[in-house]
């Protein structure tokens, strides 16, 4: 089980992933990875010499073919545990999540992802399912 906390700011130097909640057409925006049957948010690691704002921006159009968006950074986090079944973590990772209005995409995906889903609804079987959960209840009130 991971803990996920939440913070307004962390040292820019400690954030190494952007996690970006997704909504296009008013559907959920998810995406599906080509080596697993669960769902995630478009995100990834930050890549060297990138702000946390790049890596949200080109994960986000890397995983969903997004070209026109609004990209809103919404709060820093932490997780530590296990952040999916039988991946535990030594020590305690920081990421930025975001929040982003989808315009327009393609279908044209650059990345791992096998597709991108349109959902009325969140699902329960997510590839990360002590984390993913904590972040939609915490971006409730900021979209």
């Amino acid at each position: 089980m991971a803990e996920v906390n939440f913070y307004n700011k962390v040292d820019d130097s400690k954030l190494s992933f952007a996690v970006i909640i997704a909504r296009f057409e008013s559907k959920w925006l998810l995406c599906k990875h080509k080596e697993r049957t669960t769902y995630e948010f478009p995100g990834g690691h930050r890549e060297a010499g990138e702000s946390i704002e790049q890596t949200a921006e080109r994960e986000l159009q890397e995983e969903t073919g997004a070209v026109e968006y609004a990209l809103k950074r919404l709060c820093d986090y932490s997780v530590r545990g296990e952040t999916r079944e039988g991946e535990k973590l030594d020590g305690e990772i920081f990421g930025t999540l975001f929040y982003a209005k989808i315009a327009a995409r393609t279908d044209n995906l650059h990345s791992e992802i096998e597709k991108v889903e349109l959902l009325e609804n969140l699902p329960d079987n997510w590839t990360y399912p002590s984390i993913m959960p904590a972040l939609c209840r915490r971006i409730q009130n900021d979209i």
